[in-house]
């Protein structure tokens, strides 16, 4: 006869977690959900800075349009007074 006692089944490798929602989830959907969410952060951030950088180069270009529409007026404007200098 064997006095050996049988051992216990092992634990399963999967663990289960709750969510915000108090939904249960396994560890892996568990991590597959947040790195989900960590690439939507991500991303959001990331457009958030393309946001700032257009802002930037709009601004930018409105600067360099300004200067040259005050070089226009300006000679037209001396073109104008040259021709009634002229006259």
């Amino acid at each position: 006869m064997n006095d050996a006692k049988p051992q216990n089944a092992p634990a399963p490798s999967t663990q289960a977690v709750r969510d915000r929602e108090g939904t249960m989830m396994l560890l892996h959907e568990a991590l597959a959900r947040s790195r989900q969410q960590e690439a939507i952060e991500s991303a959001r951030q990331h457009a958030l800075a393309r946001q700032f950088v257009a802002g930037r180069r709009w601004a930018l270009l409105a600067r360099f349009a300004a200067r040259r529409a005050a070089r226009a007026r300006a000679a037209a404007s001396a073109a104008q007074y040259a021709a009634v200098l002229t006259r």
